[in-house]
């Protein structure tokens, strides 16, 4: 039987609301109705008609997009740099963390979030199950997809993980993942997490540094055998790999279906880097050409990985778009489009029949959305969820020809 929450969020879907004079990304400026948890209507302003009772909400001066997801976090370590010690395994404050973490990231518009989750050793699944109540807390605000994260999986010393690891599996909703690269051997320990995931019919997603391109090759190709959807990331050794052997890798990975989720922001802790010179993404172009799927998520937010990790998706493709990775709308479709694709959720588009997930951003185009993106409302489900407003002010002369400039300013802003 569903509880409490499930009804609530199931209730929220069926209020309507309507988006007027909201600006998209070809530039034209409509009206949006949503309803059900859906796009009902898109049309030009003032032409929409609204059932009493639907909510109307002004986005004159702001961006309508389909939301972004995270699809590589690390919320059980989530905010606890500068703490002095090690981050506290205690249930009800791992649950609790875990959800503060996510609330901040859908705020910066991430209505869908995988996060990884360290299992096994002395923490058993206390972490995973402190995940799982977070994602039960967040239903009907965000969308929290918790994957199950072992150290060693082989030999006598990975055995109780392996029996912890395939106890995750049972649990609803979970992705199995992990690092092969740090067990002393790779191979067999993505036969194991690759086996469990067929078996329970699991997603997979799993770290490497793809410094190996020979070990790469054969985990790629072992993870195209997979009933199941697989991704890889950050894959940051991809980089280092002359052109033909990086677009090799890119051809591998579009021959086994296999997905890319990179981290532009930050290293991530679950992979120390042995190069500290390394580039923090793979050849996202070279992956583009090939048809692989490459999303770009956070890493570590506010933890050991990076202490001033902001969890921002807007940051995420600001970055790849900065260094010349992709350009403005393809990195804004790694934390979008291609970051739901990960996560095996529906695709959305500003049309009628498709989710009603979506981000209102401050500004008249994307370029400018990813550069000062400061004001932001999220909708989850047909429904604001989140609200951040920013106002802008200068203090100088009160006349002359600058008086008129910081409103004009906080117009755009």
């Amino acid at each position: 039987m569903p509880d409490h929450r499930d009804r609530t969020a199931a209730a929220a879907t069926t209020s309507a609301l309507l988006l007027s004079g909201a600006r998209l990304a070809d530039g034209r400026t409509v009206d949006v109705r949503l309803g059900g948890g859906r796009v009902e209507a898109v049309g030009t302003p003032g032409s929409l008609a609204a059932a009493p009772g639907t909510q109307r909400l002004d986005l004159g001066g702001y961006l309508l997009l389909p939301a972004p997801a995270e699809p590589h976090a690390h919320h059980d370590t989530a905010l606890t740099s500068g703490g002095g010690g090690p981050p506290s395994e205690e249930p009800d404050r791992l649950r609790r963390r875990i959800i503060e973490a996510a609330l901040l990231q859908l705020s910066h518009g991430a209505t869908a979030q995988r996060s990884q989750i360290r299992i096994g050793d002395v923490l058993g699944l206390r972490a995973l199950e402190a995940a799982q109540g977070a994602r039960r807390a967040l239903l009907g605000l965000a969308e929290l997809q918790p994957v199950a994260a072992p150290r060693v999986l082989t030999g006598l010393a990975g055995a109780d993980n392996r029996a912890q690891l395939a106890e995750a599996a049972q649990l609803a909703g979970t992705t199995l993942g992990g690092c092969p690269d740090l067990d002393p051997d790779p191979a067999g320990y993505a036969e194991i997490v690759l086996a469990i995931a067929d078996d329970r019919d699991c997603p997979i997603d799993l770290h490497t540094d793809a410094d190996d391109p020979a070990r790469f090759a054969r985990l790629v190709t072992a993870a195209g055998a997979c009933r199941t959807a697989v991704t890889l990331g950050p894959c940051t050794g991809l980089s280092l790999l002359p052109p033909e052997g990086a677009a090799r890798a890119a051809d591998q990975l579009a021959a086994a279906g296999v997905a890319v989720s990179c981290l532009p922001q930050s290293p991530c802790a679950a992979l120390p880097p042995r190069r500290p010179a390394w580039p923090p993404t793979p050849p996202v172009r070279t992956l583009l050409a090939a048809g692989v799927t490459v999303a770009a998520g956070s890493g570590a937010v506010r933890d050991a990985g990076n202490p001033v990790g902001r969890g921002d998706p807007l940051e995420a493709a600001y970055l790849l778009a900065v260094r010349g990775a992709c350009d403005t709308f393809g990195a804004y479709r790694a934390v979008s489009s291609a970051a739901r694709a990960v996560l095996g959720l529906p695709k959305v588009r500003i049309e009628p029949g498709f989710p009603a997930e979506l981000l209102a951003v401050r500004g008249e185009n994307l370029p400018g959305a990813l550069s000062l993106a400061y004001s932001r409302v999220v909708i989850h489900r047909g429904r604001v969820v989140a609200r951040t407003s920013a106002v802008r002010e200068y203090c100088g002369s009160p006349s002359g020809p600058l008086a008129e400039l910081p409103r004009q300013l906080d117009s755009r802003n």
